[in-house]
């Protein structure tokens, strides 16, 4: 029996802010880590509604910005080619690097390894150990166009997959510099990449510049839904750990909210903050962040009775 939706709304808080390229929950404390475009990072406390730490880190656009709470550090990726990490209870800079020859699009924490995965605009992925003093382990090539995003697989952290311009999805393995395998099946380029666990089926998730998102089968590698609807360029895409829902962003100004089970479009949101450009969430939590180029939103999802979901949006 298809699972049905009733999507209701009590209030909307909308914060307005400098345009805010990469959102991050902090796993236990009430944080939102912003990455903004004016090269600044931010620390918001949802639940005080606070800005509690602000911090200019570059004169570019930082594009990726990502907690990693068990070193209480933050790893920010900006348009200079610099990948720089912060201790986030003083905001002391602890290190900064250039590897890479083109923007940084995309930083991914593995969960439990010392390691981080950039993603950049030079078409190569980067592997950094930070118990080595973020020495570079591998480089990943294969890709023919900018990497716009990297994903860790939940279910085996050895693999993480990407998403380019030149309309792919790659898989890789920590052990090879080589993909294990490409999906290939928009017509323009692949903006983001997430993976998607149902009932022990392995999903990957993807949006695109054709204006559609897709749902892959991991092992049949073969796509099995296209999410059709929005209006412009995909921006994000994940699906949500506690419901049975896909969440899309788009520079439409739109997100849009899927039943994972039928595919079938069940909401649309405009938070009135114009392009949607990062989707932030956590594991275990009913908690879903936006950035947008006038600010963030963070939405709690509820389910009050069965087959009804609504959405209260903190204040």
């Amino acid at each position: 029996m298809e699972q049905a939706f009733s999507f209701e709304f009590e209030h909307e808080f909308v914060q307005n802010t400098e345009r805010v390229k990469s959102v991050d929950l902090h796993p236990t404390e009430p944080w939102i880590l912003l990455g903004l475009y004016s090269g600044t990072i931010s620390i918001w406390n949802y639940q005080t509604k606070t800005e509690e730490k602000t911090l200019k880190v570059s004169e570019f656009p930082v594009r990726s910005a990502k907690f990693i709470a068990r070193e209480n550090w933050i790893v920010a990726a900006t348009d200079d080619k610099y990948i720089r990490v912060y201790n986030y209870e003083k905001m002391e800079k602890i290190v900064e690097f250039e590897e890479h020859k083109d923007y940084i699009r995309s930083l991914a924490v593995h969960p439990s390894l010392p390691y981080v995965v950039s993603a950049s605009d030079d078409q190569v992925l980067k592997l950094w150990n930070w118990s080595e003093g973020w020495s570079c382990h591998k480089t990943f090539e294969g890709h023919s166009h900018y990497v716009m995003q990297v994903a860790f697989n939940p279910k085996d952290p050895t693999s993480f997959a990407s998403a380019s311009l030149d309309g792919t999805l790659k898989i890789w393995y920590l052990g090879s510099s080589a993909p294990n395998f490409t999906l290939d099946g928009h017509s323009k380029g692949v903006n983001c990449v997430d993976y998607f666990i149902s009932d022990d089926k392995q999903y990957l998730l993807s949006g695109s510049d054709d204006y559609t998102a897709k749902v892959w089968d991991f092992h049949s590698r073969n796509s099995v839904e296209t999410l059709e609807g929005h209006e412009n360029n995909v921006t994000a895409i994940c699906a949500h750990t506690e419901l049975p829902i896909i969440i899309t962003a788009s520079e439409d100004s739109t997100v849009k909210i899927w039943d994972a089970i039928t595919y079938r479009l069940q909401t649309t949101l405009n938070f009135g903050l114009e392009r949607v450009w990062s989707i932030g969430y956590k594991k275990g939590s009913s908690q879903l962040a936006f950035g947008c180029d006038k600010g963030f939103i963070i939405v709690n999802v509820n389910l009050p009775v069965p087959n009804k979901t609504s959405f209260k949006v903190i204040s």
